[in-house]
């Protein structure tokens, strides 16, 4: 008789399943579901650049607060994915399922506070920021929208994160093509007045960003409650669970602190182009939207990779965790260097999308060549930042990030400043090259305190 695997369905694949066609059968879901996410990031600033160029600068100068937002839920989720997968790993099926509905609660606790938010600092977000009214205008409008309507981008994450964590990664696709499909279609009707609708310009574009989110979280709690059987997500007599609240946030904040630090980069970066030219940080904006169709797999890899590293170190087998390092960071490095040839070869092409004018596609096609240098080191270092959350040694990362983004690559660009536009871009390359000799030590450093004691169990 063939002896059924033991635990949850998933279970069995996680832990035994050839590691390179688990980690792609896991993560090609999740890269296409990204992949998804940047093409709307780039064709929602086509869009928004047809408006004007300050609607395109007031959206790029609002993103580091919409970076905020969604980095407060991929962090935490980041910290449920970790738990969950563990738990599933140690057959702890109480433990996970105190960790879904823990999720769900401290998503609605960040989308209240998101709505005071937009309430109350959204024009004291963009005066501090611009004299130009056109752009403060446009800017209010768009952040007030995004905030106050958050819960839609806080559902929508966590109920990817619980298929995620059990190995469900293409109804977590799903879930995500809905929401983006759906922004897609909303943009242009919304922005431009299409069919019946009024033209709304800037404010239709958030409201398409929005709805689509709303939509994808309403679709992700029903098919978590169809097709996810492990996790039990209902929250009648719920109570919030300190220990597991504090178990999610272990890894959770450095992971939140680790992705919002790219806001303050972002809002930084920003004052600094400022004082040039409105264009240059329009072309921060393009270049933001345009890298993320090349970040967006290696995110998607890393979000596959994260669940199988914490099933097989909690289910104690070192070999699998070993080689599902080794070819991520194999896809990661491949991926960057497809994405360094396409900023080299037809920057002007890419940034032509955004309808530049001759000032951006002279300012932008030096930066885009100068950045790209910095994909060279970019997916190694993605990758140990996860596998430093999944080894649970997320403060790693997070020093990591601070220091490539807010000890280096800020203060590099405020001196690069002096020299003149063209030599701010080169921030980029001199950061990544910090944050690749870090990668390197703390690695060795997490392998010698952790994986190596892994035992090597069949």
């Amino acid at each position: 008789m063939t002896k059924l695997p033991e635990g949850p369905p998933g279970e069995n694949r996680m832990g035994s399943m050839p590691e390179n066609r688990l980690l792609l059968k896991v993560s090609a879901p999740m890269a296409f579901s990204m992949l998804l996410q940047a093409l709307y990031n780039i064709v929602d600033g086509i869009f928004v650049s047809q408006i004007c160029e300050n609607a395109f600068t007031a959206v790029s100068l609002a993103f580091p607060v919409q970076f905020l937002l969604i980095a407060m839920g991929v962090g935490t989720g980041v910290g449920v994915n970790a738990m969950l997968s563990k738990c599933l790993g140690e057959k702890d099926f109480d433990g996970a399922n105190r960790a879904a509905k823990n999720a769900i609660f401290l998503a609605v606790c960040y989308s209240v506070l998101f709505l005071i938010i937009g309430l109350t600092l959204s024009q004291i977000y963009f005066d501090i920021q611009t004299d130009d009214q056109e752009i403060r205008l446009f800017g209010r409008q768009y952040m007030s929208i995004i905030c106050c309507f958050s819960f839609g981008a806080y559902g929508q994450i966590v109920f990817e994160k619980l298929l995620q964590s059990t190995s469900r990664t293409v109804q977590s696709m799903i879930i995500q093509a809905i929401g983006c499909i759906l922004n897609l279609i909303l943009d242009p009707i919304l922005i431009f007045g299409w069919l019946f609708f009024p033209k709304m310009g800037v404010v239709g574009a958030a409201v398409a960003t929005v709805s689509g989110q709303i939509i994808g979280a309403v679709c992700g709690y029903f098919i978590n409650r169809k097709y996810n059987s492990e996790l039990d997500c209902s929250m009648i007599g719920f109570r919030p669970h300190a220990p597991t609240i504090k178990r999610i946030y272990k890894v959770g904040i450095p992971a939140i602190l680790q992705q919002a630090v790219g806001s303050f980069l972002n809002f930084g970066m920003n004052q600094i182009l400022l004082t040039f030219t409105p264009t240059a940080s329009a072309v921060f904006g393009a270049y933001f939207k345009l890298q993320s169709f090349i970040f967006m797999p290696v995110i998607g890899l890393n979000n596959g990779m994260v669940p199988i590293l914490a099933y097989n170190y909690g289910a104690g087998k070192r070999k699998r965790v070993m080689k599902t390092m080794q070819l991520a960071i194999v896809y990661a490095c491949v991926i960057m260097l497809i994405g360094l040839s396409l900023f080299h070869t037809i920057p002007g092409l890419l940034l032509g999308m955004f309808d530049a004018s001759p000032t951006m596609l002279r300012i932008g096609c030096h930066a885009l060549r100068v950045i790209s240098l910095s994909f060279l080191f970019a997916g190694f270092c993605i990758v140990c930042c996860s596998v430093y959350q999944a080894m649970g040694y997320a403060h790693y990362a997070l020093i990591q990030s601070c220091c490539r983004q807010l000890v280096v690559l800020l203060p590099a660009a405020w001196l690069l400043s002096f020299k003149g536009l063209d030599a701010v871009w080169w921030s980029f390359p001199i950061a990544e090259i910090a944050s690749v000799i870090m990668s390197v030590l703390f690695l060795m450093r997490v392998y010698n305190k952790v994986i190596k004691h892994i035992p090597n169990n069949p």
